[in-house]
């Protein structure tokens, strides 16, 4: 069964950092093109961050500058390094293929807050 699981959320003071990581099995990230997503309470999710398969990037306009998406093939994960957070940043993180999507993950909670 395909599966991802994300970790490495947690409650973090507005301009301190995070490393979220994605693990994905019965698949092959870098066959595919990956994507960060969040949701906040009462809203849509919305696309963070992506990464196709020739390792091209790109960010929501809201995260520029600030978050930065790769994968490690060897590991067959997803990571998301998030800096400068601020409290607009508070949602539940999740990973997925852009297209082609898969069961979601739990996610990973991400608070911040002083």
């Amino acid at each position: 069964q395909v599966q991802l699981v994300e970790s490495g959320g947690g409650l973090v003071q507005p301009g301190g950092s995070l490393r979220l990581s994605c693990a994905a099995s019965r698949f092959t990230i870098n066959n595919y093109e990956v994507t960060w997503y969040r949701q906040a309470p009462g809203k849509e999710r919305e696309l963070v961050a992506t990464i196709n398969t020739s390792g091209s990037t790109n960010y929501a306009d809201s995260v520029k500058g600030r978050f930065t998406i790769s994968r490690d093939n060897t590991k067959n994960s997803l990571y998301l390094q998030m800096n400068s957070l601020k409290p607009e940043d508070t949602a539940v993180y999740y990973c997925n293929r852009r297209y082609s999507k898969v069961s979601w993950g739990q996610g990973t909670q991400v608070t911040v807050s002083s």
